[in-house]
């Protein structure tokens, strides 16, 4: 009994004291320079916390894509198959025009890619489309190309 004891109390201490040490930073991962709970800091820490706010700010192109689909799915009348396939398709351009952004080119360049880039969307749109979704598709894209137009329309 006391062998058990002798073997057990040390083995125990020891993975209680790992717990508590990672619960104040001083785990595994960190290098022994946590942050947690205002034990211990650095300079490193303060500056994720800034990279984290500044990524916090971009919106996720999911999210852009789910809006717009909430807004042409019922303005176009789009069944499921449709949604995902334009979905894919609008958060294909999207990530392209992150790209074109970081690409070190002139305006022009740029404006140029973006109206390329324009054309190839609609375009694969427009082949998910039957006749008639395609001339609501295409009212819809003048319509969010003139929001204020749209909205004095439909009051």
């Amino acid at each position: 009994m006391k062998l058990i004891q002798k073997i057990v109390l040390p083995l125990f201490v020891l993975l209680y004291s790992q717990t508590i040490s990672a619960q104040y930073g001083n785990g595994y991962g960190n290098n022994g320079y946590g942050n947690g709970n205002g034990y211990g800091s650095n300079s490193m820490g303060q500056m994720d916390q800034g990279s984290q706010q500044e990524s916090e700010k971009v919106i996720p192109v999911e999210v852009t894509v789910s809006k717009v689909m909430k807004e042409m799915t019922p303005a176009i009348n789009l069944d499921e198959l449709q949604v995902i396939a334009i979905s894919n398709v609008l958060k294909e351009s999207m990530n392209t025009q992150g790209r074109i952004l970081k690409l070190n080119a002139t305006q022009e360049e740029q404006m140029e890619n973006f109206k390329i880039l324009g054309e190839t969307t609609d375009r694969k749109i427009l082949e998910f489309l039957n006749k008639d979704q395609k001339e609501k598709y295409l009212i819809f894209k003048e319509e969010s190309k003139n929001p204020k137009k749209s909205k004095s329309k439909k009051k």
